[in-house]
Order: structure tokens, then sequence, then C-alpha cells
């Protein structure tokens, strides 16, 4: 019986850490994750959920995030494996929120190109969170560093109509 609840919670936190599974796509995880993101975005938005909202979600699935990379990443000796894209998750709802509630094609589109330019860039201090934090915090804190950098950038631009 014992093993049986053991399989269902490493089940649970795969399933979570990959976003249903989608870390699993052999190629480009973390870009599948990203766009995986923009269903969640639009029934957030969907749902009319506040601002405030949006923000507690996204810091309760940060410290969640963190928890559970850092015990399976323990747990199966790795670190930061391609398939956790809970980060990118993460990274693209905080990039979101420097436009929310804005679910405006074109403006996902900036969301996803930029987030996922920052993430892949890594300008510091993500690229050393990146290599130095050796915990489930340091999976996850890196993507949050690259999209406060996209959401930066998607901000200015919007606001000069740049991006439109």
């Amino acid at each position: 019986m014992k093993d049986q609840r053991l399989n269902f919670k490493r089940l649970f936190s795969l399933g979570f850490l990959s976003f249903f599974w989608v870390g699993f796509i052999p190629k480009a995880p973390g870009t599948f994750g990203s766009l995986a993101t923009i269903p969640l975005i639009l029934i957030l938005h969907y749902y009319s959920l506040s601002f405030s909202s949006v923000l507690l979600f996204t810091f309760l699935l940060f410290l969640l995030s963190c928890f559970i990379a850092d015990l399976v990443q323990k747990k199966e000796k790795v670190h930061d494996p391609g398939w956790i894209v809970i980060d990118e998750v993460i990274g693209m709802l905080v990039t979101w929120l420097f436009i929310f509630p804005n679910v405006k094609p074109l403006q996902l589109f900036w969301v996803f190109i930029l987030f996922r330019v920052f993430d892949i860039v890594k300008i510091f201090p993500a690229n050393w969170c990146d290599k130095n934090i050796k915990n489930g915090m340091g999976t996850i804190i890196d993507d949050v560093i690259s999209a406060l950098y996209a959401g930066i950038f998607i901000y200015i631009g919007n606001y000069f109509n740049i991006l439109s």
C-alpha cells in the first residue's frame, strides 16, 4: 500500500513539474512549456480574475514549484532537468502580468517571444542563479528573473507603441 502512495506522489510531482507532461516532449520542452501556458492565461482571463488574484496565484505556484522541484531533484539526483517546465509557466505568467489583463493575440505573441529570448539569453543575475543555486529555488528563479526583464521590455514597448 505504501508503494502505491509513493508512486502517486511521484506521478503527481512529475506531472506538475512537467506541466501536464508537456516537459517530456523530446525537442524544445521549454518552448512547448511556454506555449502551453497560453491556454492557462486565457482561462485566467476568461474568469476575470483581478491582477492581485493572478499575482497571488503566480506567487503560490512559484512557492509550490520551488518546494516540489527541490524534493524531486534530490530524490532523482538531478538538477534543473529539461523536462521541468513549470518554471516556464511561471515565467510566462510573470511576463503577462506586465500587460495584464491584455490577451490580444499580438500581445501574447510578444509575451511568448520576449520571455523565450530572455530565458535563453539569461542576463545577470538570471545566469548567476541558474549556475549557482543548486536547489528547487534555483531551478525556478532564473526564469522569474528572465520574465521580469521580458515584462519590462514588453511594458516599455507597449508604452512607446513599438510592439503594436
